[in-house]
């Protein structure tokens, strides 16, 4: 047995998640964090005080499931990005549990960028890790980046991504949640706005968003569903309208992409678990969505690629 501890506390989510090297299995435990009802966000002093208060309680519920196990390393979200000049402060909380944790266990603590932690536990939970021996696209759908990346791996380097497409303005996670913010949902909205949606036809047909290449402007779907809303277009309509215009979007873009690299595509970050995009790419071939949850903000990427460090794998 080789154990992972592996921590995330991105906005807006503090995790905590166990992986074991050996047989493959995985455990988390992740709480959201809470913002005001009609609000868009948190300041990042309100979230990085409550990762602080939940990161405890977080990891202690993550070990009365699996019982007290020995750990081998720790992996940590250091950073948004793995890139030059990339912070913010809410990292701060994991880096300081995971690097506490270590020092008392006698064993090694590594940083990671939060979005390599996203390819990696969509990988591991859509079993495509096998990915990683070459290269692959990977959609970083979430509440605040939308990308599209070229991702190789080699010795000395795991999951090192160039930007190659993706939104020029707003991300389609800030869209989703204007939008529900709107209709009065909570916040973050996508699996409400998700399930607003279910099978309703949409209030008008997709949105058309102006591409140049592989990029894309999102900022006119904002105003086209705020005018449908102040028109009194039913919620449901408006909620089908706005998440099939950004999965015929990102549709758009991956049939060019694949097109032009050759190359098959991963989707990982919350909002690729939205079931419009998910049925758009329906019996297309090379194109794997992270599964049962584990495209979210966790941080069983990060336990992931400390085993794979350690271990020397790739």
């Amino acid at each position: 047995m080789a154990i992972y501890l592996g921590f995330d506390t991105s906005n807006y989510k503090t995790s905590a998640a166990l992986f074991d090297s050996q047989t493959g299995k995985a455990w988390g435990e992740s709480r959201f964090l809470q913002v005001p009802e009609g609000s868009l966000g948190l300041r990042q002093s309100e979230a990085l005080f409550q990762h602080v208060r939940s990161l405890g309680q977080i990891t202690e519920s993550l070990f009365e499931k699996t019982g007290r196990l020995p750990l081998a390393a720790v992996g940590y979200s250091a950073r948004p990005r793995n890139q030059e000049g990339s912070y913010m402060p809410c990292f701060l909380a994991g880096e300081m549990a995971a690097r506490t944790a270590a020092a008392a266990g006698g064993m090694p603590a590594f940083a990671f960028s939060h979005q390599q932690g996203h390819i990696a536990s969509a990988l591991w939970s859509a079993n495509c890790l096998d990915w990683m021996k070459g290269s692959f696209l990977s959609w970083h759908l979430s509440g605040g980046t939308t990308e599209l990346l070229r991702v190789e791996s080699r010795p000395g380097e795991l999951l090192e991504v160039r930007v190659i497409g993706g939104t020029q303005d707003a991300s389609a996670g800030q869209i989703i949640d204007r939008a529900g913010v709107a209709m009065g949902l909570p916040f973050p909205c996508g699996a409400h706005l998700d399930k607003l949606a279910g099978e309703e036809k949409p209030a008008e047909k997709p949105f058309a968003a102006k591409m140049q290449g592989l990029f894309f402007s999102l900022s006119g779907l904002e105003n086209k569903f705020k005018a449908l809303l102040d028109k009194g277009c039913p919620k449901e309509q408006v909620a089908a309208f706005v998440t099939q215009s950004i999965a015929e979007t990102v549709y758009r873009v991956t049939k060019k992409a694949q097109k032009e690299e050759g190359l098959p595509v991963l989707f990982s970050g919350g909002v690729s678990a939205s079931s419009q995009l998910q049925r758009r790419f329906e019996g297309k071939d090379q194109v794997a969505f992270a599964q049962n949850g584990w495209g979210g903000d966790n941080a069983l990427g990060a336990a992931l690629l400390a085993a794979m460090w350690k271990e020397g794998v790739l």
